[in-house]
């Protein structure tokens, strides 16, 4: 039986489906970013999130102090160390996040039906009639009807710690609203998010500024998830701001589209950003809840065929409280594996939840499943019409690799590569064996001291689905004269037998350059 996304052999043997999976070194193609706080910042937590298939670390800085996430950051350094699995670091910025001001930390109680005040003057004190929001334009930007919701991990509609609010009329800066369901408000901070209305705030705010500038720098961060993106302009002018910073030219911006604006301006952003976040928790609030899955299949579809890494947030929320996800939650992850996302970010469920590594080794199990049955053929068709004829050198060889791959039946694909985008491009048609990215170092300097190139580009493969990176000897170059280049190849492919994924008598695709050509060649291994 073979439908437009699924692979499934004939006949169909219903109790095949309990057989247990055959444990792998790599838990599943399709990454996982897992978001690190106060349920996930010890060594021995951390340690067990990479074991269990978490690639990426995001810090989110709308929560806790540099402080606090240096310290995180150091016990994920030991982590990798002691564990030996690779990990990129995301900074997520706060960006134009509307937050309500409650001084005091006392529970604030709103009753269904009832009348809150939002108001712009933070001298006043939170309680049940008056709340102080940090933005005095607010007001100026709603109008009689538009819907608010509030809450301290924004509003799900499955819980009481977050309220929904319609105004109900506007006066002067403060905003009446009614109350729409009962809801205690806890802690002193609660996040306030205006439906399909546009705040006039920079994307990059003068607290993320300052964050990238010192705890970005000093810790050369991989990914800035750039929080609100709503134009192109703000992907252009983030990437000027991290020109300035030293080694964070090299950082990647990843576009998180979040609302309507984002939404609207989504090829063009597409365009300018290095990978981007379908941020379902604030974008599921601004969509009707029958659009959200076609907006979700419509940006992964777009992501994959400009070969541009997609991640998509908020799958197991109940993870946060729970062992096991909803039924409707593990089929949700399948389905964003089947749509074609790269990799699968979890926010509160790893941040503040009970159980952050059976969260991440549930959903790598999931990821895992469903890649089984991804029709890769009909996907490989699909990317090469996209792509069109003729295809450019590089496309024309990454897409050959990938289809001589399937054909001999290959454990693995091999790409020797500088700067990563041989390898990239070879991910971007979804093979179904890993691709071992060998990262061959450059070296580089600024006329002041010499360094190698290559840790970034390593790193920065770890979400992207089907791309495992290993960091070469840079005494063996890219673009060899040699064209067996033996001595590397041997290393990766020891690499490949030490992590389970190479056999004896198995077939290898290998892909590098040869001086000024690239070949494609296929090794078959002896004994």
């Amino acid at each position: 039986m073979h439908s437009n996304h699924l692979l499934l052999e004939e006949p169909i043997r219903m109790a095949s489906i309990l057989e247990p999976s055959k444990a792998s070194f790599f838990p599943a193609m399709t990454k996982i970013v897992g978001t690190l706080g106060p349920r996930s910042q010890s060594v021995e937590i951390i340690s067990g999130l990479l074991k269990a298939g978490m690639s990426v670390a995001r810090f989110d800085f709308s929560w806790g102090d540099a402080e606090a996430h240096q310290q995180t950051l150091e016990n994920l350094k030991a982590a990798v160390k002691s564990t030996k699995k690779l990990c990129a670091v995301m900074l997520d910025t706060v960006g134009p996040e509307l937050q309500v001001v409650n001084k005091t930390g006392q529970a604030i109680s709103l009753k269904e039906d009832g009348f809150v005040t939002l108001t712009a003057n933070l001298e006043k004190e939170a309680s049940s009639e008056l709340l102080p929001i940090n933005f005095t334009g607010l007001s100026r930007a709603v109008k009689k009807g538009d819907t608010i919701f509030m809450g301290k991990y924004l509003f799900t509609g499955s819980e009481t710690t977050s309220v929904w609010l319609e105004v109900a009329e506007v006066k002067g800066d403060d905003i009446v609203c009614v109350i729409k369901n009962t809801a205690t408000l806890g802690g002193t901070l609660f996040t306030l998010h205006a439906s399909q209305v546009r705040i006039d705030l920079p994307t990059l705010s003068e607290k993320d500024k300052e964050a990238i500038s010192t705890w970005g720098v000093q810790n050369k961060i991989d990914f800035l998830s750039l929080s609100y993106t709503r134009h192109a302009k703000d992907v252009r002018q983030a990437r000027e701001f991290l020109s300035k910073l030293g080694d964070l030219y090299q950082t990647q911006i990843f576009a998180k589209i979040e609302n309507e604006e984002g939404l609207t301006h989504f090829d063009e952003i597409l365009q300018e950003a290095d990978g981007i976040i379908l941020s379902r928790g604030n974008l599921g609030i601004d969509l009707p809840p029958e659009k959200v899955f076609l907006f979700q299949k419509a940006a992964l579809y777009k992501c994959n065929m400009t070969g541009k890494p997609a991640v998509v947030t908020r799958v197991v929320d109940s993870m946060t409280n729970n062992l096991r996800p909803t039924r409707a939650e593990a089929t949700d992850v399948a389905n964003a594996v089947l749509d074609g996302s790269d990799a699968i970010l979890l926010g509160a469920e790893t941040f503040r939840g009970l159980y952050p590594v059976e969260t991440i080794s549930t959903v790598g199990k999931i990821c895992a499943e469903a890649e089984k049955v991804f029709n890769q053929d009909l996907y490989f068709k699909k990317t090469s019409k996209y792509v069109g004829e003729p295809m450019t050198h590089l496309e024309s060889i990454a897409s050959s690799a990938v289809r001589a791959a399937i054909k001999v039946k290959a454990s693995v694909i091999i790409c020797f590569t500088s700067s990563g985008r041989a390898a990239r491009l070879i991910a971007k048609y979804r093979p179904t064996m890993p691709v071992l990215s060998v990262v061959i170092p450059r070296l580089k300097t600024n006329q002041l001291k010499w360094s190698f190139s290559g840790a970034f580009e390593a790193r920065q493969s770890l979400v992207v689905r089907g791309l495992f990176p290993m960091l070469a000897d840079p005494r063996h170059p890219a673009e060899s004269t040699n064209a067996t280049n033996e001595s590397v190849l041997r290393v990766a492919l020891d690499h490949g037998k030490s992590a389970g994924i190479i056999k004896s008598h198995d077939r290898v695709v290998v892909c590098q350059k040869v001086g000024d050509v690239s070949v494609v060649k296929i090794i078959e291994l002896e004994d």
